[in-house]
């Protein structure tokens, strides 16, 4: 109609937001966790304000993680998981090991996690007495997001042994470890990253600990009862 005023183009694309979106999840442009929403912006011939944008992440642009694995200071295993499809047989996964630890054992990872390349993928891995701590993404996985979850999975194993961080208790709590990493992950897909989250839920006192004795002030045998317990009662179900 006449009476509707015409709209430059020019005034119509400066409608439209642009640049990167406002929300990333875990400092990370290429993979991040949360949806993508670009903020509105008011249109400036009308004083409209446009609807947000909502970019929603497929499977493949959320994080995976390939494997996690704890092995001990000759290069064993104490407790593994793999969620990579071209690692399926024992003889596959056992070479793995061995390239891992080869590759690793020589440096002194006792501090800050460190960072490493095997066989295009990203290793990050962490050292504590004679237990060392991996996690394995692609190569195009970022390597904030792989520290995150390897620390997570360390000082949540570190709360649930009482900070007796040996390959003997390790062994003896084998599934306090084992239970850690399913609340760490699952299929590959990231669950959670905190550690008193995580060593709370092993011990089955959940997520927020309420109407429970703190883990900090349970003994050892006690979460270890309690984890024992609850994997018995999902076997009979």
């Amino acid at each position: 109609p006449s009476h509707v005023p015409k709209v430059p183009r020019a005034t119509l694309a400066s409608a439209v937001p642009s640049g990167p979106g406002f929300l990333t999840a875990l400092g990370t442009t290429h993979t991040p966790l949360l949806r993508l929403i670009r903020q509105p912006r008011a249109s400036q011939s009308r004083n409209q304000t446009l609807p947000p944008q909502v970019h929603v992440f497929t499977m493949s642009e959320i994080p995976h993680i390939l494997s996690v694995l704890v092995l001990d200071a000759e290069g064993k295993r104490v407790a593994v998981k793999y969620y990579d499809e071209d690692m399926t047989t024992v003889a596959q996964q056992m070479a793995h090991e061995r390239n891992v630890f080869a590759k690793t054992s020589r440096n002194n990872a006792r501090g800050d996690a460190e960072i490493t390349l095997l066989d295009h993928h990203v290793l990050v891995y962490k050292f504590a007495s004679d237990l060392h701590f991996y996690v394995c993404g692609a190569e195009h996985e970022n390597e904030i997001i792989l520290a995150t979850v390897l620390t997570g999975f360390f000082d949540a194993v570190s709360l649930l042994l009482r900070g007796v961080m040996e390959k003997r208790t390790a062994l003896e709590n084998l599934d306090l470890v084992l239970l850690a990493i399913d609340e760490l992950i699952d299929g590959g897909v990231i669950l959670e990253t905190d550690a008193n989250v995580i060593a709370n839920r092993v011990s089955m006192r959940g997520a927020e600990g309420e109407q429970a004795t703190p883990l900090a002030e349970q003994t050892l045998s006690q979460a270890l009862a309690t984890a024992k317990e609850q994997i018995t009662r999902n076997l009979l179900r």
